[in-house]
């Protein structure tokens, strides 16, 4: 025959012999298998499968390559793949769990607020006083969260901490089964003791998915690089924009299916607002506390024993689906090495640096902000739909005006993504100008109660004010995720922004009786502070002023027999990667010049242990 050809045989075996370049991540060896396959090769080589004389060794090297770096694609596209499944799957495990958790909290409060209702069905069980301390739970326990919420992390693990979350809140749904003080209360505080936890280890899950996202898409570079180098700082930011869009667009849906028990059961209860508002005088910025003057009976009838249930057996079903979509369809955040490396640092170090963290000037910068997010989740729930909403319009459009924030938030949430083209100030201060705009127009409107001409205003307000959530959540949450990119930091510091806005939502249950001008004006105020210190951040940066972090401890492993064996560290800092910087005990070292040196001889050279010794001696000679 004329042309060289490749043998059919040959590729294959070639094939299945091919050395792997990734081998840190384990790619499965490509097999050319099947009478396709061959032809396939074949025709990459331009030549037919029908078998060769000439046999060219270039040739048979250059299909090799090509069907190596095809497979690669293969392999890293369902690797981001199952990276935005891993995305989806929280975001929607987070939606269901929040929602029936607002559901189950406001069907249960609006019942139990009836007189009618606490007679008939409870009698002299002390109702009122459980609601209260139910709610201290909630909102109180959560003050503690800093001290544990990190150490529960490293050691459940960040997938492993959002399934106990899920889960402890699929505990409290299932306790209204049997409403009693030893059921609610403890749950309650459960609940607000996994607050914290959850989210922080939600918001750590998804920045380590546009990590995760951006590794897989350069996965070329890291192999030239090498698995130790790092990737440049800010190469994952786009990728985050477009995961944190994603969980908020589905985190707010939440407040919308929230409402579906009101909307299918509760609201064929309710009274109309001519009987719930008799002797209500004044609403808006002209209201005191609450809902001053709302009739104590708000149920025409009672919902039977039995509808009850069912609601609460669909809540608990939507529970239990959100369980199986974290356990089930979220992957791991980190690999077991690197799971083994941030325990690995010491527990009492994991305790202490999240409060080292405050030597950050960004984070002191943020902390305004930290406290406005919770502040104007809670005004939107509370100020704005029940001193605004409910009093002027009455309970039965409770439902619908949380579902138009609802709504207008997760649509909004898509609006994070201007931060690809537009400066990441851009999302933060148009959120908080929204916000203050409302907030101004709030001071001077006073709606009349039982007046139903005004209610496209208040849907407006309130959409907008969703607007202003979802510029405001994504751009902080954008923000931290590019600000610390070190993954032995981000649990802290999504552990600190929680915290902040748990104790914004304990100010809020203390201050739950203020005058409405008293509350808008606390909101301003720290809308105001917060813009200002944000931008003193920014320009702190811009001149180039370096934060002060604390320095993350080096893994100190315990080894015994091949468990680990320390072939990479995984946890170096950034200093620590730097070629002459951060030397452990047992860097390699130079070697040294021949012939006599001056001064006293060594002991002995650090050294690697060989498996032998770690299993008969610990560490070897680094322990002695």
């Amino acid at each position: 025959m004329g042309s060289p050809h490749c043998s059919p045989a040959a590729i294959t075996i070639s094939a299945s012999e091919w050395p792997r370049q990734s081998f840190h991540l384990q790619m499965p060896k490509l097999k050319l298998e099947g009478a396709w396959e061959v032809a396939w090769a074949a025709k990459s080589c331009g030549t037919s499968p029908g078998g060769c004389y000439g046999g060219s060794l270039l040739t048979c090297k250059h299909t090799e390559r090509g069907l190596e770096e095809e497979e690669e694609r293969r392999y890293y596209r369902r690797k981001r793949l199952g990276v935005l499944k891993n995305v989806l799957a929280a975001s929607a495990g987070g939606t269901l769990t929040y929602g029936v958790y607002l559901g189950l909290l406001q069907m249960q409060l609006i019942l139990h607020y009836d007189e009618t209702y606490r007679e008939v069905k409870y009698g002299n069980m002390g109702l009122p006083d459980i609601d209260s301390k139910m709610l201290i739970g909630i909102n109180v326990t959560p003050i503690a969260a800093l001290l544990y919420t990190p150490v529960l992390i490293r050691f459940f693990g960040t997938k492993w901490m959002m399934f106990l979350g899920v889960g402890i809140y699929a505990l409290f749904v299932s306790t209204n089964y049997w409403e009693r003080y030893y059921t609610l209360v403890p749950s309650a505080v459960a609940l607000g003791m996994a607050i914290v936890p959850l989210w922080a280890s939600m918001g750590n899950y998804i920045t380590r998915m546009a990590q995760k996202y951006y590794e897989y898409s350069h996965y070329k570079e890291r192999d030239e690089q090498g698995p130790q180098h790092r990737p440049p700082r800010g190469s994952h930011a786009p990728y985050l924009l477009v995961f944190q869009a994603i969980f908020y667009s589905f985190f707010h849906l939440s407040f919308a299916c929230a409402q579906l028990p009101m909307i299918y059961f509760l609201n064929h209860y309710l009274y109309d607002l001519n009987h719930t508002l008799c002797n209500v005088h004044s609403c808006g910025t002209n209201s005191q506390g609450i809902l001053i003057g709302f009739n104590k009976t708000v149920l025409r009838t009672l919902p039977r024993s039995r509808n009850l249930i069912v609601v609460e057996s669909a809540l608990m079903a939507v529970a239990f689906l959100a369980m199986l979509l974290v356990l089930g369809l979220c992957g791991a955040a980190y690999r077991p090495t690197e799971e083994i490396d941030l325990r690995s640092v010491g527990w009492g170090n994991i305790f202490q640096l999240p409060f080292k963290h405050v030597r950050d000037f960004r984070l002191r910068h943020l902390v305004p902000f930290f406290v406005y997010s919770g502040f104007e989740v809670l005004f939107a729930c509370t100020g704005l739909t029940l001193g605004y909403g409910v009093c002027s319009v009455g309970l039965e459009r409770l439902a619908y005006l949380l579902v138009a924030y609802g709504l207008g938030a997760s649509a909004s949430s898509v609006l994070g993504l201007l931060g690809l083209w537009l400066p990441r100030q851009v999302t933060l201060v148009s959120g908080a100008g929204l916000h203050m705009l409302l907030t101004l127009s709030l001071f001077f409107w006073a709606p009349k109660p039982r007046v139903l001409q005004h209610t496209w205003i208040l849907y407006a307000a309130v959409i907008l004010w969703g607007v202003g959530s979802a510029l405001n959540k994504t751009g902080l949450t954008t923000l931290l995720g590019i600000l610390y990119e070190d993954k032995e930091r981000q649990d802290f510091i999504f552990t600190i922004y929680h915290w902040w806005q748990a104790v914004a939502i304990f100010i809020v249950y203390l201050g739950f009786s203020l005058p409405m001008k008293a509350k808008l004006g606390v909101l301003l105020v720290t809308l105001v502070v917060a813009t200002l210190s944000y931008l003193s951040m920014e320009q702190k940066l811009r001149r180039g002023v370096a934060p002060r972090q604390p320095r993350i401890p080096r893994p100190q492993h315990k080894v015994r027999g091949y468990r680990y064996l320390e072939e990479d560290n995984s946890d170096e800092s950034d200093a620590e990667g730097e070629p002459g910087g951060g030397r452990g005990d047992c860097a390699e070292e130079e070697p040294l010049p021949a012939g006599p040196r001056p001064g006293p001889e060594p002991a002995a050279f650090c050294r690697r242990p060989c498996p032998y010794e770690q299993a008969q001696e610990g560490d070897g000679p680094e322990e002695q």
